[in-house]
């Protein structure tokens, strides 16, 4: 079997959704099968990644984080003919090349969904994000062979056709240890103006209270973005710019150490888009104890092993990281990619043949 994984964005070290569609390059690679990457970049162009070939179609323009290229649809069906792919997954939720896969791709299509809904609520770009979920997504949906949901939050869900399959960390990368955890938390994710919605602002918010219930604590925040200048002006009116580390981007293979010295990681996300939240299965992997906000697919994630608070709510965040690195509850590990290997060979397979 040849597949083509189209995603919007790689290599994984990029997001979420970038992981989890170099798990399954690699997992359908593993199973003896041929697969090539087809992504977007600043220019056109192919490259490898661990050993498997990277088709670059050029980004004209980029809108609210959504590449967009007016040439993609007629690359796209050409290059899928020319490949004699048998078989396509396509990654969503961001807008474009995974709808233009699976609306041209003359093989069968499992589009895997990685978000509820995009709407965030008070952005410009609102109201074209709830007409693209009401008119064009079901057509997409419908147009694929089989669907794909991350968490039971995720839009493709929905449709009572999916196939639940969450993402999965690298069970040999993030593992626990038993050296003494520091007084300190945690932020994993992209630090971007259109990323507001993981709600790291409502974290630095959080801060001073943070600080008066735990008084030696520290911020890491692992991330880089357009927005790093803002939050860090944020921080430091509010009193609390030296309690944050600031280490912009790290490599994917760097964050277990961070996550294995931090007291607690958080993900203080305020809209469904956040339909997971790779940032606590990992530090969950890793032992480390997390809190996110009670929404999206983060209490999937967390379950008993964590806590919740309601979102943009920061007091009570800072009261429930201080409960947190005080009286820790110790993660149990449930994401493991090798759980979902035998049911992601399943469904790409059963649609190709």
């Amino acid at each position: 079997m040849k597949a083509a994984v189209v995603t919007p964005r790689f290599p994984p070290d990029t997001g979420g959704v970038e992981q989890y569609a170099a798990w399954v390059a690699r997992t359908l690679v593993g199973a003896g099968h041929e697969v090539v990457v087809i992504t977007t970049g600043d220019t056109a162009g192919r490259t490898t990644y661990d050993g498997i070939p990277v088709i670059r179609l050029r980004t004209w323009l980029t809108l609210s984080n959504t590449p967009v290229s007016p040439l993609w649809c007629r690359q796209l069906r050409r290059l899928l003919v020319e490949l004699d792919v048998d078989v396509v997954n396509a990654h969503a939720p961001v807008p474009g090349l995974a709808d233009l896969a699976a609306l041209t791709a003359r093989v069968p299509v499992v589009l895997t969904y990685h978000a509820g809904s995009l709407v965030k609520g008070g952005s410009r770009v609102d109201p074209l994000l709830r007409a693209y979920e009401q008119h064009v997504l079901p057509r997409v949906f419908d147009r694929c062979a089989a669907l794909v949901a991350v968490s039971p939050v995720a839009l493709s869900h929905g449709t009572g056709r999916a196939h639940l399959i969450p993402p999965g960390v690298d069970g040999d990368l993030f593992v626990p240890t038993d050296e003494p955890r520091e007084r300190r938390v945690l932020y994993v994710g992209r630090v971007e103006r259109t990323s507001r919605w993981k709600g790291l602002q409502v974290l630095v918010d959080a801060l001073p209270r943070l600080r008066e219930l735990a008084p030696d604590v520290r911020l890491d925040v692992v991330g880089d973005g357009d927005d790093v200048e803002a939050l860090q002006k944020q921080a430091a009116d509010l009193g609390v710019g030296d309690l944050v580390e600031w280490h912009g981007r790290v490599d994917h293979d760097a964050l277990p150490a961070y996550y294995r010295r931090a007291g607690v990681t958080v993900l203080p996300s305020l809209t469904e888009s956040e339909s997971f939240g790779m940032a606590l299965a990992e530090a969950m992997s890793s032992g480390c104890p997390v809190v996110g906000s009670d929404v999206g697919g983060i209490p999937f994630v967390v379950g008993d092993d964590g806590l919740l608070v309601r979102p943009g709510d920061h007091l009570a965040l800072a009261e429930a990281m201080a409960s947190a690195l005080d009286d820790p509850i110790v993660p149990t590990s449930r994401w493991d990619w090798s759980q979902r290997v035998d049911d992601t060979l399943r469904v790409i397979t059963e649609v190709a043949r």
